[in-house]
């Protein structure tokens, strides 16, 4: 497991208790128009689908999803409620984990089968399927790792770690190619979206229990615990924590100045994507960083991060800034 970065003050102050709260102590209605449910799809049903259950549950007006899965395919559905849609961008380059039961069409021996998946462990090249929703265009894809977890006769039961928009149908196919007897995936299960684990995996049905629960007993406790801030979709991304009287500015639109920032990751490199932080830890923006962090740390002007999507409402903070009379 990686090691959290090093975090960097830049300027040591407090925050107003004021304004804005704290992602986990949010008024439950709140908590719900900001959170994402990490969803267990079950085969059968659309992503399309498993969000509009998920919205039809909390009567809510919006809800969509991040990193379409196949009507039979299983497992993480990152689904984002409300305001927490807007984060959802951010999560369709994640990287992810799949476990995958492929059939091979001939006798394959345990030995030969690991060293042509070791083969597979690289940047390959792709063709979306014919039944996708992209263009069936030639592109590079990367394959962190692959793992051969079980053989059993013709079955082959393997997990990948892969880059965003790695097609495991194509991938099983192709390396039945390379086999020389030829390969179909059979069924196929996500396990890591981004952030987004096993281990954090909801049901619809728990869902809506918990909810039921909420509305006739006022008791909240199981929906907290099945709900997820939308700051834990970019749990993974380098950070810059803004002081209060720079978040209502960047929820307008400005450029982020070095004046601007109380703390920040140590690993952030110049064009990375960055979440933008309250000190309270509540997302303000996606942004585009314009430095690395070693730089950011010495700059005292001149801009640090350009918003590309901005989450938070823009009256959450007080409008701190000057504007001159046009005369």
């Amino acid at each position: 497991m990686a090691e959290s970065p090093e975090i960097f003050v830049k300027l040591d102050e407090g925050t107003d208790p004021a304004y804005g709260c704290t992602p986990m102590e949010r008024p439950v209605q709140e908590y719900i128009h900001k959170g994402i449910v990490n969803l267990d799809k079950t085969s059968g049903p659309t992503s399309h689908q498993a969000s509009s259950w998920v919205k039809g549950i909390f009567g809510v007006s919006k809800a969509g999803h991040s990193g379409t899965l196949d009507p039979k395919v299983t497992g993480v559905l990152p689904i984002g409620i409300e305001d927490a849609t807007k984060v959802l961008q951010g999560l369709l380059q994640s990287g992810k984990q799949y476990v995958c039961l492929m059939k091979i069409h001939g006798d394959v021996s345990a030995s030969q089968l690991k060293n042509i998946l070791s083969y597979f462990q690289a940047e390959i090249y792709q063709r979306p399927p014919v039944k996708s929703a992209v263009k069936r265009e030639l592109r590079t894809r990367t394959i962190y790792s692959i793992e051969l977890m079980e053989k059993d006769g013709n079955h082959v039961l393997f997990k990948v770690d892969s880059a965003a928009g790695t097609y495991i149908r194509k991938l099983c196919h192709d390396i039945g190619l390379i086999l020389g007897v030829g390969a179909h995936m059979q069924e196929l299960r996500r396990t890591r979206s981004g952030p987004f684990t096993e281990e954090t995996i909801v049901t619809l049905h728990d869902l809506k229990d918990a909810y039921q629960i909420y509305v006739e007993e006022k008791d909240e406790t199981k929906l907290r615990k099945l709900i997820q801030p939308m700051e834990a979709a970019v749990e993974k991304l380098p950070k810059l924590w803004l002081r209060d009287s720079a978040v209502s500015s960047i929820c307008h639109g400005a450029t982020l100045n070095a004046p601007g920032i109380s703390k920040l990751s140590s690993n952030i490199k110049k064009r990375d994507v960055v979440a933008l932080m309250t000190l309270k830890n509540e997302l303000v923006a996606l942004a585009i960083s314009q430095e690395d962090s070693k730089k950011i740390l010495e700059m005292e002007k001149g801009v640090v991060a350009t918003p590309e999507r901005v989450i938070m409402n823009p009256d959450t903070y007080p409008k701190q800034w000057k504007t001159s009379k046009v005369i």
